[in-house]
């Protein structure tokens, strides 16, 4: 199977059936995806099979961080609140789990975010974790926990380094 994101269309992607094991992702993509789409307020991508059934999504919003909430290293040299993208939701069916696509899916998620951020400026991808397994699989991947908190930042410009590196 192709995996490759496109913009989410509920007329032509099958989202009814999708379960990635968490059910207020399933609900979010089944429910939400299409309204947040409407509103501006969220851009879901999927994973499609040939069939268009979704196997994995992302949904990206905009987002600010306040300076003083960030590690230093993180917020130095920012102006008081940083413009973010939030990774604002991320799932992956649990027919493909173990099989090191999630990770996959985040980089698919982060060169968007990388290409988006050619035309609108921003610092820093801003994660919320469900709970502390999914904040280690961030942190796994470069991502820097915010003390005392499930929150997860990671600089734009350090995303950029990684994903030229890894071509």
């Amino acid at each position: 199977m192709s995996l490759r994101s496109e913009r989410f269309d509920p007329e032509r992607h099958n989202v009814g059936g999708f379960s990635c094991g968490e059910p207020s992702l399933d609900a979010w993509l089944a429910e939400q995806a299409a309204p947040a789409e409407a509103r501006r307020t969220a851009r879901t991508w999927v994973w499609a099979d040939q069939d268009g059934v979704a196997v994995g999504y992302y949904a990206l919003a905009a987002h600010k961080v306040a300076r003083d909430e960030v590690p230093s290293k993180v917020g130095r040299g920012g102006p008081v609140e940083i413009p973010a993208v939030l990774l604002a939701r991320l799932a992956l069916s649990e027919s493909l789990r173990g099989q090191g696509l999630g990770a996959v899916l985040v980089a698919d998620a982060m060169q968007r975010v990388v290409d988006a951020t050619q035309t609108v400026a921003a610092r820093l991808v801003v994660v919320d974790a469900l709970h502390e397994r999914v904040a280690r699989f961030y942190e796994a991947l470069g991502f820097r926990r915010i003390p005392e908190s499930l929150l997860l930042v990671q600089k734009v410009a350090d995303i950029e380094l990684s994903l030229r590196s890894a071509d």
